[in-house]
């Protein structure tokens, strides 16, 4: 998949079906809708593209700096290249771009720039200076400059909708396994592998603490969670815990996880982290020794839940 962090970099070779937005998350109700563009291009000799924006639109024109979005870059540009995605476009979304009218947009870059040739999109998607183009103006704008426009009905996007605010939910709620079955795959923490304090190897649990550099990037409840990773190349499994460490006083956020079966030095490696269940909420436990033996069953019910599966 080629993949472009800004359309006015981007050389089109071939004629492009594409669709847009930020479909964040990439989850099953996005995926109809990628699977559409998809199909649509190997049948008709083009290549599949996707025009999405990074920051959020809401970060640059709400000011909505306290959005959480439930992927990165990266783990969205890997989510479309395994789903079979020619183009990749990431486009800068500033307040300039914004400022582009409806006339601009199609013609200078869907036409002019992106050479497409099909656009498949929501019934209720609006573009161009202050949103005031919608449906039925691309349409018109296709026959203009001979591109065809295919609509997504309002049921389909309602679902789509309707799956973004659950999983969000979801995850601030704990529920990784209700978030896992709107996303269709394993959420995902990606981070760089940091020196803690040393807790965890003293409880005789070591920990990975990760860091996780997107601070845009949605991080579920506190508590403890049963994860699994990779590392080296091999599949392991593991217990995170998110919080502030209550029974040491804790002041920081923390991401930790403990390993299973792991022996090795991880600093400064990037690791990504997946969830597969949650395991407790965040507790302060009366002493040092209660948290320890906590630990010990928690890596228990961890094992009877892989156990299990």
């Amino acid at each position: 998949m080629l993949t472009v962090h800004d359309i006015s970099k981007y050389q089109a070779a071939h004629p492009v079906a594409i669709t847009i937005g930020t479909f964040d998350g990439v989850h099953v109700g996005h995926r109809s809708i990628l699977e559409k563009v998809i199909n649509h291009a190997k049948g008709a000799q083009l290549k599949s593209a996707v025009l999405t924006f990074f920051p959020h639109p809401r970060m640059v024109l709400q000011k909505d700096t306290d959005i959480k979005l439930l992927n990165t870059i990266a783990e969205k540009t890997a989510i479309l290249e395994q789903m079979g995605l020619d183009i990749l476009l990431v486009q800068p979304f500033t307040q300039e771009f914004s400022r582009l009218t409806a006339t601009e947009f199609v013609s200078d870059v869907l036409v002019e720039q992106l050479r497409c040739k099909k656009v498949i999109i929501g019934y209720d998607h609006r573009f161009g200076r202050n949103r005031n183009a919608d449906i039925n103006d691309l349409m018109a704008f296709g026959e203009r400059y001979d591109f065809k426009v295919e609509e997504i009905p309002a049921k389909e996007i309602k679902e789509v909708s309707v799956s973004s605010t659950k999983i969000r939910r979801a995850l601030m709620e704990g529920d990784v396994q209700t978030a896992n079955a709107y996303l269709g795959y394993a959420y995902m923490l990606s981070g760089t592998v940091q020196r803690g304090k040393g807790l965890g190897r003293k409880l005789q649990f070591p920990t990975a603490n990760i860091h996780v550099p997107e601070t845009y990037k949605l991080v579920p409840m506190n508590g403890a969670y049963l994860v699994s990773s990779e590392l080296n190349g091999n599949p392991v499994h593991g217990m995170m815990n998110i919080g502030f460490n209550p029974t040491v006083d804790g002041k920081e956020k923390t991401i930790e996880v403990h390993f299973f079966d792991f022996e090795g030095d991880l600093y400064g490696q990037t690791v990504r982290v997946e969830f597969m269940g949650r395991l407790r909420g965040e507790k302060k436990f009366d002493s040092v020794e209660g948290l320890k033996k906590q630990l010990a069953l928690d890596k228990e019910h961890c094992l009877e839940l892989l156990g299990q599966r």
